[in-house]
């Protein structure tokens, strides 16, 4: 049972509404690509997206490594990656610590998201790509700079000492 000697009462908006990013990180230079929306992420974002990161790599290789949901492992998606010229490389099922992608999310909702409220949905958008474009560049560039680092660690073949 829960009880307190005072009642107190946290705002919360009225309605949800939905802000969908969909994004990529440049592994080497860190520059964010991103895709919005207030409906739903879709094949057809994704293919925004990648014609977004192609507009800006004319004429190089580009490799992009995607989860495997549903809307990105589509034939809609596999035949505008081969138009634009990129290629897609799927991370194995259950592998979110291989994303760069993913710990960028992880800090824009403790920067944007924990403990607190938004009274205007324009503002929590705001705030949120704000985070994602400014703050990430400027403000919070060294946070990221060792957030989005390319060190993993791998468990094949690998001899486990009992001691």
């Amino acid at each position: 049972m829960v009880w307190c000697f005072e009642r107190l009462f946290i705002a919360s908006p009225a309605k949800r509404q939905r802000f969908n990013v969909l994004g990529a990180v440049d592994a080497v230079t860190k520059e964010i690509f991103t895709v919005t929306n207030e409906t739903y992420i879709n094949a057809e974002s994704v293919c925004l997206l990648l014609k977004k990161i192609a507009a800006k790599y004319v004429g190089e290789v580009i490799t992009i490594v995607l989860d495997n949901a549903r809307y990105q492992k589509c034939e809609l998606v596999s035949q505008c990656a081969a138009t634009l010229g990129i290629e897609l490389l799927y991370l194995p099922s259950y592998s979110p610590h291989l994303n760069l992608i993913e710990r960028l999310w992880r800090y824009v909702r403790k920067e944007c998201l924990y403990s607190k409220y938004y009274p205007k949905f324009d503002g929590f958008k705001q705030d949120i790509d704000g985070c994602i474009h400014q703050n990430a560049h400027a403000k919070h560039r060294d946070d990221l700079e060792s957030l989005l680092t390319w060190n993993f660690q791998s468990f094949k073949n690998v001899k486990i000492s009992t001691v």
